[in-house]
């Protein structure tokens, strides 16, 4: 998972409020529910010591975002009296929560967000198309194509000496249109870094569409002739097999970066081994299981790379400061530009404290199993 649309979070000082609301509203007291419960947090981050300014910010965020349909959460980050980060979540979080600390709380927004695929579905049929995109980030494009050939879109049988004619015309309109589409597509995907690209629809059209695909992005269409353009057809199959296609990179991309750690040996394995190598700017790839429950700390002082397990580590901070382990560990994976791989409980059990790191590189001085 990439991390770099946290930066912002870290680009100013603490402390911070973190609010993670379930923003559902399919009851007809949902209003109320939700004004219940965020004035219950409110109360919270005011016993925590946060600022009126911020809990205020917050407030104006809540109360002012687009609902959503069906069930969705909210994560909100401000300090200063000002909100840097709000997000939507897919559904709503585990428990609502709000805590004033000096590190944004972020855990779990990225619990729940899980592998980011950056994805294209184009639907189609011999006219023309509709795409959308979503990036990684989550920040969605669309498009819609139409072809530039409109004459004999249909393969007739007039009989006699033209039939030829129209029966290649119709050919050659298909293809056309079928290469306006499939040039759209490709500028979508290489827009937003696609990973996976859906074509869908009219089978004639899609087999055109992905024939056509530069070879390096053969290998990231998937075809289906699920769906239709026509007006009120039903998609539901469509978004299953969109989203089961997402599911499955992002598990790949899961497995591979399990497979990175272990052919390391046990070395970056363990909380002490993790953190030295974040004092190196040694992290390619963290792994951790998601675990809310965990409450363990780490001292940190103004850089990225100063973390560590006891305040003495941080010979150069004059007050290191204690924070949330998770938190620290996020901060340091920022700042060095390095990713993280969320786990759940049963994809590493023998995770040594839950935690671990794909290296960038290997030297003799890097902590094994348990540390140095």
């Amino acid at each position: 998972m990439q991390l770099s649309f946290l930066r912002p979070l870290y680009q100013r000082p603490g402390p911070w409020c973190s609010v993670y609301l379930d923003a559902s509203l399919d009851t007809e007291d949902a209003h109320a529910a939700l004004d219940l419960r965020w004035r219950g947090l409110q109360r919270q981050l005011a016993e925590q010591g946060a600022d009126e300014p911020t809990i205020a910010a917050i407030d104006r965020v809540i109360r002012g975002h687009d609902p959503m349909p069906g069930d969705y959460g909210l994560a909100v980050f401000g300090t200063q009296g000002q909100v840097v980060l709000s997000e939507y979540l897919s559904a709503p979080p585990r428990r609502d929560l709000a805590a004033y600390a000096p590190l944004p709380h972020v855990m779990p927004l990225l619990a729940q967000r899980g592998e980011q695929v950056a994805w294209v579905r184009v639907l189609a049929d011999r006219t023309g198309a509709d795409a959308m995109s979503v990036s990684a980030g989550g920040v969605p494009r669309r498009a819609h194509v139409t072809g530039r050939e409109s004459y004999q879109l249909r393969r007739v049988k007039p009989g006699g000496w033209s039939q030829s004619r129209y029966q290649r015309a119709a050919m050659e309109a298909w293809h056309h249109n079928a290469g306006d589409v499939t040039a759209a597509t490709v500028e979508l995907a290489e827009r937003v870094g696609a990973e996976v690209v859906v074509v869908a629809g009219d089978v004639r059209a899609t087999g055109m569409i992905a024939a056509q695909m530069p070879d390096r992005w053969q290998d990231l269409v998937v075809r289906t002739d699920a769906g239709s353009r026509a007006g009120g057809a039903d998609q539901t199959l469509l978004d299953d097999l969109t989203v089961q296609t997402i599911a499955e990179v992002a598990d790949q991309r899961v497995h591979a970066a399990l497979d990175r750690f272990g052919t390391q040996e046990d070395v970056g394995a363990g909380l002490d081994a993790v953190v030295a190598a974040l004092q190196r700017n040694q992290v390619d790839t963290m792994l951790i299981v998601d675990d809310p429950s965990a409450d363990g700390q780490l001292w940190i002082g103004p850089a990225a790379t100063d973390i560590a397990t006891e305040p003495g580590q941080l010979t150069a901070v004059a007050e290191p400061e204690r924070v949330r382990a998770d938190a620290a560990l996020v901060r340091a994976l920022v700042g060095t530009d390095a990713e993280l791989t969320v786990l759940g409980p049963d994809e590493a059990p023998e995770l040594v404290d839950g935690v671990g790191a794909v290296l960038r590189y290997v030297d003799p001085v890097t902590p094994g199993r348990g540390g140095a």
